[in-house]
């Protein structure tokens, strides 16, 4: 895939580059300003952007910002944004307009490679990639909401792991369970949600929404 990267520190920087290349795919921009990385976007359309939140020019939460600049100028191209830390309302916004196409995780899981490498590969196809401790920290601070309350472990469970992008048929494989005992799960997540009457794909969006607590 054609990558555009935006991370202000050229060990890492240069560091991912490396690992990208070794996997296949084609880093077409890398750069270490948020300003920059939107001009790269529109010069060379890229199939995913991977980028830094904190990054010049006022090293708070420009790359986030410039993240959603291209979520919303051109939705076909997928984000996975990179965390020093877990930081909730990143992730919320991130996932507030939609949920495809788009990735949260810490730098740290740029160490474990296959992990790094399933997120960006599951974000390109269009699917949501959450660390697995951007949402541990979430359901720490939404366990004592109404009506996350009402869910039982296996529910909680389960839509830990929908809010990792993971589809029911993964999140069976995952619990060593049946499918169907996951699409179960699902259904009764909705319907102690409250989601039961909406139609569609967008219910599990609601869902995750609902547990990120936004």
């Amino acid at each position: 895939m054609r990558v555009v990267l935006a991370e202000d520190s050229t060990l890492l920087r240069e560091g991912l580059i490396r690992l990208l290349a070794d996997e296949g795919h084609q880093v077409v921009a890398a750069t270490a300003d948020a300003e920059q990385l939107v001009i790269a976007v529109e010069q060379h359309r890229p199939d995913v952007v991977v980028t830094d939140v904190r990054m010049p020019p006022t090293n708070t939460d420009d790359g986030l910002r410039a993240a959603l600049e291209i979520r919303r100028r051109w939705p076909d191209i997928a984000v996975l944004v990179l965390s020093q830390y877990v930081e909730r309302r990143y992730a919320a916004k991130l996932l507030a307009d939609r949920s495809e196409g788009v990735g949260y995780v810490l730098k740290d899981r740029v160490a474990q490679v296959e992990d790094f490498l399933d997120a960006l590969d599951r974000v390109a196809a269009g699917s949501t990639a959450l660390d697995p401790e951007v949402v541990r920290q979430l359901m720490s601070a939404t366990s004592h909401t109404d009506p996350l309350g009402r869910l039982t472990p296996r529910e909680r469970d389960v839509l830990h792991h929908m809010a990792q992008g993971h589809t029911n048929a993964a999140i069976a494989a995952r619990l060593h369970v049946s499918q169907s005992a996951i699409e179960k799960h699902v259904n009764t997540i909705f319907d102690k949600l409250d989601l039961t009457h909406t139609t569609g794909y967008s219910r599990r969006i609601l869902a995750i929404l609902r547990y990120l607590g936004t």
